[in-house]
């Protein structure tokens, strides 16, 4: 048998059959001294006695704070009609209360609460309802950071509904200047990483300042929206664009590698190899051999340095495309175009052409290329790349574009420019064959024989399958 209280009011008994819930609640000591039906039934009580054992000393700070006002507000006989906000086993409860203080039988003030249910409007109750159920992330925090209030979704993403503000984060430290930028501008938003029960995720977060509907007090209102997947895909495009900028980068470095160390190479070897047979004296020979032969070596570092770098490219001769077998020469010199911007290289060819009974014309840069292409009948063009005013691959698109005959004319690639992509741009260009700076004269003449002494073939506008 329960002791009895010696302070229970015989007067209270009044109160125990009327609707309007009441109850008595202890400020100093956060317990309840006295409560009605009505006022179980309120705070989801099966009974009295249920009801007034039940630990308030777990109030949150802005609770206790506002008990404490209504104290103070009241202990010379005020007043105050206030609306509070209750959540009796979780689900909240809306009232208007008369709040006065009333003094035990032994002096001691303690808060007299008089009730009201106050029924939310219908945009009050669907807002709720929404908020239980939105993917949304919602809390709401004091100005200390303290959990007032987290949704659904806020709780099932932490797993606690006391989660302090700055615990959400992966790095702690950045709490503290959200918050202070809130409460000093209004509010501001974040993009950060926090700590969910999942892992850890990027969350879009709009902190802005509030009210506490219950104590009335400043807080902070928290929306997070889960964003990872937007954050890793931009961080994943990131990486891509890097990556191929770091490529592209690289493609150009070893364009201009080849370029600038082939084209030289290209003279050496040539103009030793002409050199060679024109006559020198015994030690004179000699010395234009080990010039050949010491070019040549380079020539080989060159091409597996460049080709390791591409990636293991073609062998420096090229890919060849099939269809193109060696014919019977016509009677007539046969007459190639050769169109490069550099005066050694144009002289270097034309001299290995001419030697061998090859009417060879010459034209400085793609522009003149084009323009010799359709008026001139040539069983061959051979064309560098990298021109100026005209660039090979250019004029090639446009000479397959001429009308008539000009346009199938085979083309072949002569250049310093040989790595994997470069091959398949001519590929696609119309050229039929990429000979690989410096080539020697009997690679070039086998180029041009094979190629200009060729039958009569496909329309070489249109694509012919590489060979293996």
């Amino acid at each position: 048998m329960s002791r009895p209280d010696p302070n229970f009011d015989p007067a209270w008994r009044a109160w125990d059959d009327l609707r309007r819930p009441i109850w008595l609640f202890d400020p100093h000591g956060l317990r309840g001294v006295y409560a009605n039906a009505s006022a179980c039934a309120l705070w989801g009580a099966a009974s009295r006695e249920e009801l007034l054992a039940r630990d308030f000393s777990q109030l949150s700070p802005a609770v206790r704070a506002r008990t404490e006002r209504l104290a103070k507000a009241t202990a010379r006989g005020d007043e105050i009609s206030e609306r509070w906000t209750f959540y009796p086993n979780g689900a909240p409860v809306t009232v208007q209360a008369t709040i006065s203080t009333y003094r035990l039988l032994d002096g001691s003030p303690v808060l007299l609460f008089e009730a009201s249910p106050v029924d939310a409007e219908p945009e009050e109750r669907r807002a709720l309802e929404a908020l239980r159920h939105t993917d949304a992330l919602i809390s709401l925090f004091d100005r200390d950071g303290r959990n007032l209030f987290s949704n659904p979704a806020a709780f099932g993403a932490f797993g606690r509904a006391d989660l302090p503000f700055e615990a959400r984060f992966a790095e702690p430290e950045i709490a503290g200047g959200l918050m202070d930028q809130a409460l000093t501008r209004g509010s501001t938003d974040a993009l950060a990483e926090v700590v969910t029960r999942g892992g850890r995720r990027w969350h879009r977060l709009d902190v802005r300042v509030s009210l506490d509907p219950v104590t009335g007090g400043q807080a902070l209102l928290l929306n997070e929206i889960d964003v990872t997947g937007e954050v890793e895909a931009r961080a994943a495009q990131a990486e891509a664009e890097r990556a191929a900028a770091a490529a592209a980068a690289r493609q150009s470095l070893l364009a201009t590698l080849s370029h600038e160390l082939r084209t030289p190479l290209n003279a050496v070897l040539g103009f030793s190899g002409l050199l060679s047979e024109q006559g020198l004296s015994f030690a004179q020979a000699e010395q234009v051999a080990r010039i050949h032969e010491a070019g040549d070596r380079l020539r080989l570092v060159v091409d597996e340095i460049i080709a390791l770098a591409d990636g293991g490219g073609a062998i420096p001769d090229g890919e060849r495309r099939d269809g193109a077998p060696i014919g019977t020469a016509p009677d007539r010199a046969l007459r190639v175009l050769y169109v490069d911007d550099h005066p050694a290289n144009r002289a270097l060819v034309h001299a290995v052409l001419t030697s061998q009974g090859v009417d060879c014309v010459l034209a400085e840069d793609g522009a003149e290329g084009v323009e010799a292409a359709r008026t001139g009948a040539w069983d061959l063009i051979l064309m560098d790349v990298q021109m100026p005013v005209m660039d090979g691959v250019t004029a090639t698109r446009t000479i397959r574009a001429l009308p008539g005959p000009a346009s199938r004319v085979p083309i072949v690639a002569l250049t310093a420019n040989t790595l994997a992509a470069d091959r398949r741009a001519y590929a696609e260009a119309g050229m039929v064959d990429c000979l690989a700076k410096p080539a020697s004269p009997g690679d070039l003449m086998a180029a041009v024989v094979r190629w200009a002494c060729a039958p009569a073939g496909p329309d070489l506008t249109e694509p012919v399958p590489r060979s293996a």
